[in-house]
């Protein structure tokens, strides 16, 4: 593929109400359907964020089955663009528990991709307390997808500080970080970690958060971006609901692994 391919990072401030939050999600995908993306990027928790940890378990779902699904596959086939869907509960082996998964659909609207996230969550600072694995069950296999301008690496959110994850999905075009930062490790190191993840695989990485005071109290970072080869910002998008949007360009791409071929000198 030579020609540039545009993409869009939706964020959200995902509230306990589905319907409110589907609402929020089809308003942004056809903003950004309308500017020319060919491929639309949701954050974490996008269909729910609730008043409690134990609340996504209501809404957990089968693999192609329930009405988060069906309105993702129906977003992506409306709109004829690939539509990566951050994060919705999914039903898991262990009890009391659901895999946070990412699902991608094509342009048709059927599933193209599932990646259930690996690497979760815990954090303790002052009153801020968080244990993902408390009701997620990891999920253990590396994912990607091929897309028309190359091959796509699906991450989420806690994922971006396990460098070895990107390796192991080889060459990609594009990582895509779907994520719920919390406002104190955001500010300290969301931006350093998705240029240098962007840097060390030398490919663009389309980060799509959620960003702002949510209804349940907790505070999320934002700063959704969409990050080139060489680390440079292309767009980005502070806080509040919105779109982040560009380009993905293969000769771009290209010229940075010529330049500085990185990627062939690696030794282990």
């Amino acid at each position: 593929m030579s020609e540039t391919f545009k993409v869009a990072a939706v964020q959200m401030v995902s509230t306990p109400d589905v319907a409110q939050n589907f609402e929020a999600a089809a308003r942004q995908v056809a903003a950004a359907a309308e500017q020319g993306a060919r491929l639309v990027l949701l954050p974490e928790y996008w269909p729910i964020m609730g008043m409690h940890e134990r609340d996504k378990m209501a809404h957990a779902e089968q693999n192609g089955q329930g009405r988060i699904q069906d309105f993702m596959a129906g977003l992506a086939e409306r709109h004829q663009l690939w539509l990566i869907g951050g994060t919705l509960p999914m039903v898991a082996r262990e009890e009391g528990k659901v895999l946070n998964t990412s699902l991608v659909y094509d342009p048709s609207g059927k599933q193209a991709a599932r990646y259930d996230k690996i690497h979760l969550f815990s954090f303790v600072k002052g009153e801020e307390s968080y244990n993902e694995a408390r009701t997620i069950e990891y999920g253990d296999t590396v994912q990607t997808f091929e897309a028309p301008f190359g091959k796509v690496g699906l991450s989420v959110c806690y994922d971006l500080r396990f460098p070895e994850l990107y390796r192991a999905m080889g060459d990609c075009a594009l990582i895509v970080m779907p994520a719920a930062f919390t406002y104190t490790t955001g500010n300290a190191h969301w931006e350093t970690l998705l240029r240098a993840r962007a840097i060390e695989n030398q490919c663009y990485l389309l980060a799509s958060a959620q960003g702002g005071k949510h209804v349940n109290g907790r505070r999320t970072w934002g700063h959704s971006m969409l990050i080139d080869p060489w680390g440079e910002i292309v767009s980005v998008l502070p806080e509040g609901e919105g779109l982040v949007i560009g380009d993905i360009d293969p000769h771009r791409l290209q010229y940075v692994r010529d330049s500085l071929p990185a990627l062939r000198h690696r030794k282990l």
